[in-house]
């Protein structure tokens, strides 16, 4: 069975409109949590948001941006510089048949959807636009990076809530070592900071209310943290077979070893408070990986900042590592970016790789009183350990999706 290895990476983020950025700010642990500067967030009992550092319209064309929704333009901001990074720009490219793309959406073109509604109160018919369905479709991101690349071997959207980009890396890995692609663009992308999304959560009570400190807002693990902050983004990762980057001498980052995929069955929205779900998540991952608890260095936790959430995953993590959970450096890296909901497992995959790379864990910030949940929860930058190491990227969805990525170092 091949292997699959990371060969690009790209992402735009509210720490930045890049890997670089975004990885930087990372480590420094800055926030990209603020309060929403439009009218309308004054009415809503959460202010705070953490937005796009940069906007996706200050990057690409003009004729082009205007025929997306705001998803897919940053899915194609990130995804442009994943490919350039993998070194396939030009000629470089694998052949058309044997490239495919997987870019998730939690929601889709929400943005597009709500704007054309309202035109259509306000103006009527005609003033919609010609371009709303392509826009608000949910498979609109990925179209548009299949276009951009000329992927021929399938283009696919999974659609699992807050596990979405995390299970489009897990089927990029199937796609591959099924032989039916040798380069998949996989990833994931969400903007969705719009009135009636921060609305809705609003009522499920899901957000956290600390308008007057921003930046502290999101706090996963910590006793006081009162919900997730909304964030918008996307991040997209060049995979490869490891035949295939062989044979054009790419850079690899990093292995993507396995994946485990299932299903909680236990509630819409609260996650199973025992953990069962994710536990076995955690378990495929590792075995389809060939990897011991031991082996495990690092873990990109989902932990989102919610009450429940984060000490049900922090169960399945001791419950999947058993007496080795407490060996990994684990951290949140929502404490800083937020959650970006479909985009939130993509993006941790790229901080997953960059730092079983370069060997050191960014912060979960705003911990300050962590509850005792049994794991090195990591409340500063932290060394990781050289030789052959393994990391595990966690993602659970609104619905009980668990997907559970496993990395090792090239």
């Amino acid at each position: 069975m091949s292997r699959v290895v990371v060969t690009g990476l790209g992402a735009t983020s509210p720490l930045g409109g890049d890997v670089a950025s975004t990885w930087s700010a990372l480590l420094s642990g800055e926030s990209g949590v603020d309060t929403v500067k439009h009218e309308w967030a004054a009415e809503l009992p959460t202010q705070i948001a953490a937005e796009a550092a940069v906007d996706p319209t200050d990057v690409l064309d003009r004729v082009q941006a205007r025929r997306l929704d705001r998803s897919g333009q940053l899915a194609l901001v990130a995804a442009l510089e994943a490919w350039g990074d993998a070194g396939l720009s030009g000629d470089s490219g694998p052949e058309p048949e044997r490239l495919a793309v997987a870019c998730a959406s939690g929601i889709g073109g929400v943005h597009t959807l709500l704007s054309n509604y309202d035109t259509l109160l306000d103006k009527g018919p005609r003033r919609v636009s010609p371009l709303a369905i392509p826009m608000l479709m949910p498979n609109g991101p990925a179209a548009s990076i299949g276009l951009a690349v000329g992927a021929k071997a399938g283009v696919h959207t999974p659609v699992s809530a807050c596990a979405s980009g995390n299970e489009a890396i897990s089927l990029a890995i199937d796609l591959i070592r099924l032989g039916r692609a040798d380069v998949v663009v996989a990833g994931g992308t969400e903007a969705a900071i719009h009135p009636l999304p921060m609305a809705a959560f609003g009522q499920m009570r899901a957000l956290s209310r600390r308008n007057d400190a921003p930046a502290r807002a999101s706090r996963p693990w910590d006793k006081e943290r009162d919900g997730f902050v909304l964030g918008e983004g996307a991040a997209v990762l060049v995979l490869e077979s490891e035949e295939h980057a062989a044979a054009r001498r790419a850079r690899v980052y990093a292995v993507v070893a396995g994946a485990g995929v299932t299903a909680d069955s236990h509630d819409i929205a609260q996650p199973d408070p025992a953990g069962l779900g994710a536990t076995r998540a955690i378990k495929q991952a590792l075995e389809r990986a060939d990897l011991s608890p031991r082996d495990i260095a690092h873990v990109n936790a989902h932990a989102t900042s919610t009450p429940q959430g984060d000490v049900a995953e922090a169960l399945a993590i001791r419950q999947a590592l058993g007496a080795d959970a407490e060996r990994a450096v684990v951290t949140s890296t929502k404490s800083m970016t937020g959650h970006l909901l479909g985009a939130a497992g993509a993006l941790e995959a790229v901080a997953t790789v960059l730092a079983i790379q370069q060997r050191v864990s960014p912060p979960t910030t705003n911990l300050d009183d962590p509850e005792d949940v049994g794991l090195d929860l990591a409340n500063e930058r932290r060394a990781l350990p050289g030789g052959d190491i393994a990391a595990l990227n966690n993602s659970f969805g609104f619905g009980g999706h668990n997907v559970t990525v496993a990395f090792t170092s090239a």
